[in-house]
């Protein structure tokens, strides 16, 4: 079987968004029989074999996903199906690859990525409004992952890096600025390290996450992303982003996000290499991203190559977890396709989720 990333620590990805009161007994659920058949329309397929990236033993693991299955039950009514997954293709590395890889596992005909961006930065502002949510953890979580403390986390990270937000209409005052330190004598990416920090929006709390959300790298954005990346020393580069085409990564708070504003779960599968130390048996793991909303559709899934250094990446998700989190944005998500399977044997599953 394979290996389902969750324990009870990893639930408060979601219990920490959960609402206090929501019977889940007395909400209708979706007939699979109807709505998993969209699904199996949707034509895009590929063979494991096919996609760049990875190891004989991950592509024996991911093809028993696609005639095997993975075993799903409904919480509510305790409905368990099927789903066999197949990989739905590459899509552009361009930062709005969430909202790319969800549209295209989505199968969705009337929403495109920007849209879903979109759907998601309101879906926060609007549940951040709220009292369901308690607004000091997620204010820590963001600033851990955007705006984090250059004094600690370095027995885990070789480079940090810090997010800042330029507003579109300042970026001439902002290069004026720095232009005048530098000629005063200042090293240029100390000069703009100093002008960015002390002018620039923080990622560091609910609003600035929103703001940041919201760049897809398009000439309409309000901001421009900068980023300063720093080692122990100290700082080693500063990204000033001039053409203003970085977008923000979307990242386990954007998928708690979609999962609620679609009320469906959504399972990140991550596939690890050999360099991570695992078997084959163990070098497949589902993350999962429960709604803070009831669930009333079937489970979408990504995939994601994760990094080969393994000790890295649980040492990482146990911080976020204390903070109610379960990973950090700048991955590359990928489309699975999902396709019901009602006559498969669900005892003969490959992963019971």
């Amino acid at each position: 079987m394979g290996k389902l990333f969750c324990d009870s620590s990893l639930t408060a990805i979601a219990e920490t968004f959960q609402p206090s009161s929501s019977p889940a007994a007395t909400l209708p659920w979706f007939d699979p029989q109807i709505k998993t058949a969209d699904l199996d329309n949707n034509e895009t397929k590929t063979t494991w074999e096919t996609v760049s990236g990875l190891e004989d033993q991950q592509k024996r693991y991911l093809e028993r996903l696609q005639t095997k299955g993975v075993q799903w039950k409904n919480s509510v009514s305790g409905y368990s199906t099927i789903f066999l997954l197949s990989h739905g293709g590459d899509v552009e590395a361009d930062g709005n690859c969430l909202f790319t890889a969800l549209e295209k596992a989505m199968g969705a005909e009337s929403i495109d990525a920007r849209e879903l961006r979109g759907r998601t930065v309101k879906r926060f502002l609007e549940d951040l409004g709220s009292d369901d949510l308690e607004r000091e953890s997620i204010d820590e979580a963001i600033k851990h992952l955007y705006s984090p403390d250059l004094r600690t986390g370095w027995g885990i990270h070789v480079v940090q890096e810090v997010k800042l937000l330029a507003s579109k209409r300042d970026r001439e005052g902002l290069d004026v600025a720095i232009t005048e330190l530098v000629d005063l004598g200042l090293q240029r990416e100390l000069a703009a390290e100093t002008i960015y920090r002390e002018r620039c929006i923080a990622v560091e709390d609910g609003p600035s996450w929103a703001k940041y959300m919201a760049i897809s790298g398009s000439p309409d954005d309000e901001f421009d992303i900068i980023t300063l990346q720093y080692t122990e020393e100290g700082l080693l580069s500063v990204d000033d982003n001039v053409e203003g085409h970085a977008a923000a990564f979307g990242d386990d708070i954007a998928i708690v996000c979609l999962a609620t504003e679609f009320h469906r779960e959504i399972f990140v599968v991550q596939a690890h290499g050999s360099d991570a130390m695992v078997d084959e048996d163990n070098c497949v793991f589902f993350l999962p991203h429960r709604p803070r909303s009831q669930i009333h559709e079937p489970p979408l899934f990504l995939f994601m190559k994760g990094t080969g250094n393994w000790k890295f990446t649980t040492v990482f998700l146990s911080i976020l977890l204390r903070t109610g989190w379960c990973g950090a944005g700048a991955d590359h998500y990928e489309p699975l396709i999902t396709h019901s399977a009602p006559l498969l044997s669900i005892e003969k599953a490959a992963v019971v989720l």
